[in-house]
């Protein structure tokens, strides 16, 4: 037991090493505490942006709004919101295309050279035109995730769809499947895998994509606060938004991984 424990949570110590050595150099004065902060003032920093000072004392409201009345969880919610929206809305877009385009010869050659012009273009290069498009607010952060979004979901499933063995196809032609089942239980079923990847890839994009407009088009969110704080060069709180922005990135992926597993234990044999 003791054995399975320490190799459950051997891929702890390189980070905790590093946060060490980090907090070492910082204290020794061989490092700037205004250009890199030690890790301990990051944790403080990041405890007052969860829950605000003056709001310390439990005594002064309930628990759960002393809890939760942070900064930190207005931002947190506003970025997953867009995040959320931004890559439904690409996905919901990229998933019949892709599907098309792989299923059939003919929509693909007529889509791909307009789709390999776009695909280079990175979604940042877009925000003065989606500011113009949509002004300031949650319209052009959204926008801009789901075009980060749209893409990887798009090749990975064309990608799946023109992957899928050409026996089972054979096969289910010979047992006499209309087009429609031969798409619904053989070709999509065996493209879902790629789409699934192209989906938590899609959700990776679209997070970067969220933090740019979130400095550029909105007043809230995990990035606009990173951005006020280096205006008035908060080191330690710009740190504590990095590290808010990849637990919320790790929260969302581990949802996303736990139900790609669900969804193809069939492919995976699991019970």
């Amino acid at each position: 037991m003791v054995k399975d424990f320490f190799s459950r949570i051997k891929g702890i110590w390189v980070p905790l090493i590093a946060v060490i050595i980090w907090e070492l150099l910082v204290r020794s004065g061989k490092v700037n505490p205004q250009i890199l902060p030690a890790p301990s003032a990051v944790l403080v920093r990041w405890y007052h942006y969860v829950i605000p000072a003056e709001v310390h004392d439990p005594k002064t409201m309930s628990y759960v709004k002393w809890m939760f009345s942070g900064e930190f969880f207005g931002d947190m919610w506003a970025s997953f919101y867009r995040v959320f929206i931004g890559c439904l809305i690409g996905t919901a877009l990229a998933l019949p295309l892709g599907l098309v385009m792989g299923a059939s010869t003919k929509v693909y050659d007529y889509f791909n050279p307009l789709i390999q012009v776009l695909r280079p273009i990175p979604p940042i290069a877009y925000i003065p035109l989606s500011i113009l498009w949509f002004g300031l607010g949650n319209a052009p952060a959204v926008f801009l995730i789901a075009l980060g979004a749209f893409f990887p979901v798009l090749m990975n499933t064309i990608v799946g769809v023109r992957a899928v063995d050409s026996i089972y196809i054979r096969a289910a032609r010979n047992m006499g499947a209309n087009p429609f089942v031969m798409f619904t239980q053989v070709i999509l079923p065996a493209a879902t895998p790629y789409i699934l990847s192209g989906i938590r890839i899609g959700i990776g994009t679209g997070f970067i994509c969220m933090i740019v407009a979130e400095m550029i088009a909105v007043n809230s969110g995990l990035g606009y606060r990173i951005l006020e704080a280096r205006e008035y060069f908060w080191s330690d709180k710009i740190i504590a938004g990095m590290f808010s922005i990849g637990l919320l990135g790790l929260a969302i992926d581990m949802v996303v991984d736990r139900l790609n597993s669900y969804l193809l234990r069939w492919h995976r044999g699991l019970e």
